[in-house]
């Protein structure tokens, strides 16, 4: 530090010391690998090591050389809060950027969606069948590609249709067996209760029969004999 003193007082640049270099090679960034403990997809692998590129050269920018250039009077006053205050701004910097690309890769499910690539590359490469490609007329690329979706709504639709109709005869078989128990039902009834009459009416005649009604009037007047 008093080396840096001295070339700040004789007017020479700063450069950043070595503790201010070995801060940098401390705090280099790295991304946290998502898919750590388990295989990584290759694209993945690839956004981890282009954002840890981007994220060392963006941290390059700020070099404790910059930074004494812009507060070039607060650092000839005390070069080494300034050193400090150079290597806490870098960890914070750091920190905050990191903490934003992982929000970015757990917010959008990144990890997610690139494994869903290189899965989907992978089966191409092991299907047989040509990959699509546009044949340059819009409505004949719309249709090649709209039309396997609405085909396969079709067939889904179609089982839909079928299983239902085959619930509405289920339901319409137990209605009509229920309607016929009714009918029997009321058939019975109707039956029993006419049976019923007829036995009422034939007792009332086998009453009549045996006990005429003038033997038990005592309303009439007594024959003269």
């Amino acid at each position: 530090m008093a080396g840096c003193a001295d070339k700040s007082s004789r007017g020479e640049p700063v450069t950043a010391g070595g503790n201010a270099d070995a801060t940098a090679g401390e705090a280099a960034p790295r991304l946290p690998d998502p898919g750590e403990g388990s295989k990584t997809g290759i694209r993945l692998k690839l956004f981890n090591k282009v954002m840890e590129k981007s994220l060392s050269s963006f941290i390059d920018q700020a070099s404790f050389q910059r930074f004494v250039s812009t507060f070039h009077p607060f650092y000839k006053k005390n070069p080494q809060v300034m050193e400090h205050i150079h290597k806490q701004f870098i960890v914070d910097l750091q920190r905050t950027i990191q903490e934003d690309i992982d929000k970015l890769i757990e917010e959008g499910r990144l990890q997610c969606k690139l494994d869903t690539l290189d899965k989907l590359e992978s089966d191409a490469k092991s299907s047989g069948e040509p990959a699509w490609r546009p044949c340059g007329v819009p409505e004949q690329d719309l249709c090649s590609f709209v039309m396997p979706y609405y085909q396969k709504q079709e067939v889904y639709l179609r089982q839909q249709l079928k299983r239902i109709k085959a619930e509405n005869a289920a339901l319409a078989r137990r209605v009509q067996s229920g309607r016929d128990d009714i009918a029997h039902t009321e058939q019975h009834i109707a039956t029993a209760v006419e049976k019923w009459k007829e036995s009422a009416r034939e007792h009332a005649r086998l009453t009549s029969d045996l006990c005429p009604r003038d033997v038990f009037d005592v309303t009439s007047p007594p024959k003269s004999f």
